[in-house]
């Protein structure tokens, strides 16, 4: 289930707009004003933002460049504003999309789809997100969905580093080396009993974690499996 991030400062447009979003399967947490929003941008995971840009206090303008400074989390900007420069700007400072008030559900939905798809896998500055995959590289937790997942220390560096090289094929002697340290001198098997761990734990249908053929290993969504 998607968690949803609404800063608006409208208490009734807000509660249609959860109402309707939560009627389509989203979580969805509030913020009435931009500090708010900030704040819990930064205390929370969210996979998307609708940001209205006429706040009291931190306008949303500077709520945009501030996520964006910290985090890739898809942002939709509402706003009753219609001129050309104000959408560029947005664009600039780092809106995925925008939607100008008032606006039809269905286009907003369509919106969402969109943004969600193009940064189904981005990272902010406590996590990395690959699928439905969460690493907390602060505190070394890692979540599948909504549940945490315990893994050994072992388990945890290697599921970051093959999620921090996503889309790049891995030698098990370049995991080895990095996760293991150049001083290991053991054998090159023992990447294989630990992706087989990890798969039981983070990946068990195998869509995640791939293997190349007399390649090494890829997180990626379609490959050449064994």
């Amino acid at each position: 289930m998607e968690r949803i991030l609404l800063i608006e400062d409208d208490k009734r447009i807000c509660r249609i707009l959860q109402l309707e979003l939560q009627h389509h399967g989203y979580r969805v947490d509030l913020a009435y004003t931009g500090s708010e929003g900030l704040a819990k941008s930064r205390e929370n995971f969210y996979n998307l933002i609708l940001l209205d840009l006429m706040l009291p206090g931190m306008n949303g303008e500077d709520v945009c460049k501030s996520i964006r400074e910290e985090s890739e989390v898809p942002i939709i900007v509402t706003t009753a504003k219609d001129k050309i420069l104000s959408k560029v700007n947005l664009l600039d400072l780092g809106a995925d999309d925008y939607l100008t008030k008032p606006f039809e559900m269905e286009e907003l939905y369509a919106r969402m789809r969109v943004a969600l798809r193009n940064k189904k896998d981005y990272k902010n500055k406590e996590y990395r997100v690959c699928g439905d995959i969460r690493i907390n590289t602060l505190t070394n937790q890692v979540f599948k969905g909504d549940r945490e997942v315990e893994l050994t220390k072992r388990e945890f560096d290697l599921l970051e580093y093959l999620v921090v090289n996503r889309e790049v094929v891995l030698s098990r002697e370049q995991i080895l080396n990095e996760v293991w340290g150049y001083d290991y001198d053991g054998v090159e098997k023992v990447v294989d009993v630990y992706i087989k761990s990890l798969r039981e734990k983070v990946d068990s249908n195998r869509e995640l974690i791939q293997a190349v053929r007399g390649r090494g290993y890829v997180i990626r969504k379609k490959t050449e499996t064994l």
